[in-house]
């Protein structure tokens, strides 16, 4: 099961570096456009809070990458704190959306679904060692 929490994190946080890369550096691209479905004056109105909520993703991304190198490397309490800390913000904020936002779900489970599984297989694993 660690193994498991510890891919799943990962994916977890691949996604949301690539969410900062879509916020944070391509809001006013095409792509970035085209993702988020905003027009370039709406992205040009709104990139400096992109920019700033791109951020936050690539965070919670480091935490969580923290997390899963300390549980690889023997250290269970600090990193299962940091992935919990991480992952589990990740799977909160893909709530969020979801609730808030129906309409992408789609985007919303992208969000939530790896981490909810890192969670959910690190707390396993911990609950049967």
């Amino acid at each position: 099961m660690l193994l498991t929490a510890l891919v799943c994190a990962g994916i977890a946080s691949l996604i949301h570096v690539m969410i900062f890369a879509l916020e944070s550096l391509l809001w006013t691209t095409p792509r970035g456009r085209s993702v988020f479905g905003t027009s370039a004056e709406e992205a040009a109105a709104t990139r400096e809070l992109a920019f700033n909520q791109g951020f936050y993703n690539l965070f919670l991304a480091v935490i969580t990458v923290v997390g899963v190198v300390l549980l690889a490397l023997g250290s269970i309490a600090a990193g299962a704190a940091l992935v919990f800390a991480g992952a589990g913000s990740m799977l909160l904020a893909g709530l969020v959306l979801l609730i808030t936002s129906p309409g992408k779900a789609r985007p919303a489970l992208i969000q939530l679904v790896p981490p909810l599984l890192a969670v959910g297989a690190l707390l396993a694993a911990l609950l049967s060692a």
